[in-house]
Order: structure tokens, then sequence, then C-alpha cells
């Protein structure tokens, strides 16, 4: 059966002046501001390209949970943080790549386990699939780190 997830966003006035707002369905936040300045000129706020990093992390995160887990590991901790990059290019702005950075705290996981297990997550992600048709790369550092109190 399908699992469909909604968020909606309203936007009033010209791009540069105006103002926008995200919400998502489940409540989770709600009217998130988003303005010209928050997505291209870094001011404070959120932008779609932060949202799409915040997604393309967490599906990362808990694919690679499902990874290790179909390997016989549970993993005390991942830790993941996705970069989308925004260009301008000839035709308008494009994202046109993404990085996912991990570490993993997964106990008696071997460094080429938790690599194996890392990208098969990559591939797997299902934002992964979603983003990587569009773009130029789609890359991953990945880092097992001991757990903690293990010396």
């Amino acid at each position: 059966m399908p699992i469909e997830r909604s968020a909606s966003s309203t936007w009033k006035g010209s791009l540069k002046q105006g103002r926008g707002e995200v919400s998502v369905q489940s409540g989770a936040f709600r009217d998130l501001a988003v303005t010209y300045r928050t997505r291209f000129e870094n001011n404070g706020g959120t932008n779609p390209e932060e949202l799409v990093a915040a997604a393309h992390a967490a599906c990362f995160s808990m694919a690679l949970s499902a990874q290790l887990g179909e390997e016989g590991f549970e993993p005390s901790l991942i830790e993941t943080t996705a970069t989308v990059t925004l260009v301008r290019t000839d035709t308008g702005y494009a994202v046109t790549s993404a990085h996912l950075e991990t570490e993993g705290e997964v106990e008696n996981a071997t460094d080429e386990q938790f690599m194996r297990a890392a990208e098969n997550a990559k591939n797997g992600c299902p934002i992964s699939k979603l983003l990587a048709p569009g773009l130029e790369s789609l890359t991953l550092d990945a880092k097992l780190r001991k757990p903690a109190g293990r010396l």
C-alpha cells in the first residue's frame, strides 16, 4: 500500500520582497518562514534546499540502519549530514550535487562492513533515488567510530 506524505507552502509578494511559509502534514513544523534572503543570501530561516538536505540525511540514516541490520549489526548511533548544492546555470538555478557525511558506532562491525552498508544505503535510500537522476554527483564520506566507552 502506498504511503503518501505532504507539505504545503504559501508565498505572498514578489520574489525578492515577498515572503513564504512552509508546513508539513504531520505538524512537526508549521509556518516556517522562507524568503529570498533565506534562500539566496544565507540569512536565518529555512529554504527548500535545506529541507531537501534534512530529508536526505534522515532517509539515509534510516537506510544505513536497515543495511547494518541485514548484516546482523545494530548501530548504537548514526550521525549524518547531507549537503545539497544549488548553483545558477544557463537555464536557471539547479541542485547539482548532494553529499552525505556519516559516522556510525556499530559494535563488532569492521570498517569494510560499515562502508559496504553505507554505500548500499546511499544507493538504496528513497531520497537518494529521487535526487540521483538530476544530479551531477551524489557522494558519500563514511566513518566507523568505536562505540562510546570503548578504547
